[in-house]
């Protein structure tokens, strides 16, 4: 690829978040805009940041890599990724904005009337998400260095500097305006050149299709297990991810969070085709890129590939803009989310200590990134969604929905699930155990049941522990708001 294609279309793409950003400072003066927009964001405004932030580097790069090198067991993903999406509808939504807190870690202290609990749920919160912000710059790496032939961190330093001038001026509604550009750009950057690429091949015949192409690397199809651990991960992980949920404390009620989760799932549902659509023509067209070991680069390389000449120039700029959109609407939502966590429980809560939580949200991911290697961007974000399952989504869930859930049971539940699936993700790290254990390299089918299992087992024997506000907490997360009767 030209190098001076993939500089341009960084350049175009970080000038467009910055301008966009600071126009969002304009607006962006109180505590309440830099947390949660002041909850007015309306919900097609809302969906399709959510759609910007949520849509990272594995959606954009690693779903079409993983079709690549394992065909149909790499289905699981966009289709855990978007029904996570139904579940969060049913489940959480609305009663979490009802809840009335800027936070995760706000919800479980007034959930549970615990101060422990919110000191666990924020650590849990940081560590999730300096996790997934970790992807998103290997992901950065990746793409500046097949795009620009720059060094590989110049891409990580980039993200964070982008990132970092646009949380710092203008907070969450700075960061609303962005990521809904950026879920259309993101959804251009895809669709059009997959559109060329069929152009071509109709109007000049298909290319012979490569003898590799229904398993170009060999590798074994994954298990009953695998793909059913994966559904677990995908299904339950996306109820705990706290970039994801932070945005429904944006809405003005709940009624506007349900409606902002049904038009999600739309976005989500269209986006979807495309990275589908990029794996089944690179498994018949270039296998050669799973061969060599570029599977997650299939997505800024096939345009080139397939249209050629400056067409196929101006086509993979389109596809690399949209990359560092992914990139950077990813890792903005998630320095946003853990800014607020960090400044409220660390520092004074105030607008200064959300910028300096701000930074540090963002550095310390970039210390961790320079000093590990990439590995399948999908499947890493997929381990983080275990995680997360295995932690955040019970103690919401069970909090929720279950008037027993004490404070003691759900620090023990939270724990164990770290415990379990931090542990099993280290150790398949370190045997290199994917093929041969599959319940250490996918873990969520054991560790959120387990979790599960542990909150509830202690919250009944510690159910003097029980909050006394419990049916007032109740009944304002299930009561819905008086702005239904007014949109009549």
């Amino acid at each position: 690829m030209n190098p001076v294609v993939g500089i341009s279309a960084f350049a175009a793409v970080s000038l467009a978040t910055a301008v966009i950003g600071f126009y969002g400072l304009r607006i962006s003066r109180t505590t309440g805009d830099f947390y949660v927009a002041s909850r007015t964001v309306r919900p097609w405004w809302n969906a399709s940041a959510i759609g910007g932030e949520y849509l990272s580097a594995a959606s954009f790069l690693g779903v079409a890599g993983l079709i690549l090198l394992s065909g149909t067991d790499a289905l699981w993903f966009p289709v855990g990724y978007t029904a996570g999406y139904l579940m969060l509808l049913l489940f959480v939504a609305a009663p979490l904005r009802r809840s009335g807190a800027y936070t995760i870690p706000d919800f479980t202290e007034a959930r549970l009337d615990s101060r422990p609990v919110r000191r666990v749920t924020s650590l849990v919160v940081v560590v999730v998400g300096w996790l997934y912000i970790v992807p998103q710059l290997h992901g950065a790496a990746l793409a500046i260095r097949i795009t620009t032939g720059l060094p590989a961190w110049v891409g990580q330093v980039a993200v964070v500097a982008v990132v970092c001038v646009t949380v710092v001026s203008g907070g969450m509604r700075s960061i609303t305006f962005v990521q809904a550009f950026q879920y259309w750009l993101k959804l251009t950057a895809l669709a059009v050149p997959v559109l060329f690429i069929l152009f071509v091949l109709a109007g000049h015949g298909s290319p012979a299709v490569a003898e590799a192409s229904v398993n170009p690397t060999a590798l074994a199809a994954a298990g009953p297990y695998q793909n059913f651990s994966l559904l677990v991960a995908l299904l339950f992980g996306t109820l705990g991810l706290p970039h994801v949920l932070v945005r429904f404390y944006t809405n003005p009620d709940g009624n506007s969070a349900r409606r902002t989760t049904l038009i999600v799932l739309g976005l989500l549902s269209v986006f979807y085709l495309f990275p589908t659509a990029y794996g089944l023509l690179g498994r018949m067209y270039a296998p050669v890129l799973a061969q060599s070991g570029q599977s997650d680069a299939l997505v800024l390389l096939l345009p080139g590939r397939m249209v050629g000449g400056p067409a196929g120039d101006l086509l993979s700029a389109l596809v690399v803009a949209g990359a560092f959109a992914a990139f950077l609407s990813t890792t903005s939502g998630l320095v946003v989310s853990l800014a607020g966590v960090i400044s409220q429980d660390v520092l004074d809560g105030s607008v200064r200590g959300f910028r300096v939580a701000a930074l540090i949200s963002a550095v310390v991911p970039l210390g961790i990134a320079a000093m590990t290697e990439s590995t399948a961007l999908a499947g890493s974000v997929g381990l983080v969604f275990a995680f997360t399952a295995s932690t955040i989504c019970p103690v919401l869930l069970l909090g929720i929905w279950w008037r027993g859930l004490t404070d003691v049971g759900a620090i023990a539940g939270m724990l164990t699930g770290a415990v379990l699936c931090g542990g099993a993700m280290l150790a398949g790290a370190v045997l290199g155990s994917a093929g041969t254990q599959p319940w250490l390299a996918q873990p969520a089918a054991w560790t959120v049941p387990a979790a599960f299992a542990v909150m509830v087992v202690v919250s009944r024997a510690t159910r003097g522990r029980v909050p006394r506000t419990i049916t007032r907490l109740m009944t304002r997360l299930h009561t819905p708001e008086r702005p239904l009767a007014t949109e009549r």
